[in-house]
């Protein structure tokens, strides 16, 4: 590939004790995360003479389950001689807001670092959510980008942390999307610069002040679950993926059914298809005054936005919804067991 005329000459603004500049990309199965690891490490190597690193870190279910991507940058005369975990980033980017209430996505944080989220929220109601001073806050939707412009919400996001770290050229990436997707996928590549270049424009920075709590707070992350002094014994599952008190809402990718009950006629058929048993039925009688189950709702705790349900049902009472923060909350219907969370 081709060099821009950037090689060479770039000088990262800040490092660590070893030199480098850390990012860190949090997300689930099926945002991309991964890729965008990759071509940010590409762009920075092939494009603008740095060394660069890369590796992801996800479960086997690959889908809707938690991400890490992690990009070490290094100037030419630098080496990259380790691989571990990025665990005090310079630049944090939460590709999924819901990810802040089960995930301690910004361990770490450096003091003055940036903050990247694709939210509709404002930089301040972010700040008050993640409880963090001293950092940069930036936001946007790059949902909606991605969606209007037909590409992925991964997209959007290479183009906020080109706007963040100013020493990666855009245009170095911007080519990069060309090379990589030309080949395969060429009818991808207009979408795909039209969401890079919108996730560019539209991210929006809020710088906020060190505090004391930040002071205190500089350099903590959140302990270990498990460690050598109370790890489970061999083939213990102590959160199975079907356990009733599981929250999977960080698994939705914008998008949830929403349920006419007018429209409803208690076929079932989307209960036959939902993996997460969301569905939540009760004894009352059908339009014939018979005796049946009938539907009252969906729990969304246990919705991870498959949108099965929505193709299964023959009456369009099911129908796709864009999530709105608070949505599900307001219009769950809790199981009546006596493990649902909430009873």
């Amino acid at each position: 590939m081709a060099a821009t005329p950037t090689q060479g000459t770039v000088r990262l603004p800040v490092k660590d004790d070893l030199g480098f500049f850390n990012i860190r990309l949090e997300s689930i199965g099926g945002y991309g995360a991964n890729i965008a690891g990759k071509m940010l490490a590409e762009a920075g190597v092939l494009y603008q003479g740095l060394n660069g690193a890369n590796f992801s870190s996800y479960g086997s279910e690959k889908k809707g389950s938690p991400v890490k991507s992690f990009i070490r940058l290094a100037e030419p005369d630098t080496p990259i001689r380790i691989s571990s975990p990025i665990e005090e980033p310079h630049i944090v980017c939460i590709f999924h807001e819901a990810l802040i209430r089960t995930q301690p996505v910004v361990d770490g944080l450096r003091p003055g670092g940036v903050v990247i989220v694709n939210t509709r929220k404002s930089p301040a109601e972010i700040r008050e959510a993640l409880g963090v001073d001293d950092a940069t806050i930036g936001t946007f939707d790059a949902t909606t980008i991605a969606v209007e412009t037909g590409s992925r919400v991964n997209m959007a996001v290479l183009g906020a942390i080109a706007r963040a770290a100013e020493f990666l050229d855009p245009e170095a990436i911007k080519a990069l999307i060309t090379d990589t997707f030309s080949k395969k996928y060429p009818r991808t590549v207009p979408g795909n610069l039209r969401c890079f270049e919108r996730g560019y424009e539209e991210i929006r920075f809020e710088r906020f002040g060190p505090s004391g709590e930040a002071e205190a707070a500089r350099g903590r992350r959140s302990a270990a679950a498990y460690g050598y002094l109370n790890m489970p014994i061999g083939g213990v599952i102590p959160n199975p993926g079907n356990m009733a008190l599981k929250d999977l809402s960080a698994s939705r990718q914008g998008f949830l059914p929403e349920f006419d009950r007018e429209k409803c006629i208690d076929c079932a058929q989307c209960d036959l298809v939902c993996p997460d048993f969301c569905f939540v039925w009760e004894e009352g009688v059908d339009k014939r005054g018979r005796p049946a189950m009938v539907l009252k709702g969906i729990n969304y705790q246990y919705c991870k936005g498959c949108l099965k349900c929505v193709e299964a049902c023959p009456v369009d009472a099911l129908r796709e919804l864009r999530e709105q923060d608070g949505w599900a909350d307001a219009h769950t219907v809790r199981h009546d067991h006596l493990l649902a969370v909430g009873r």
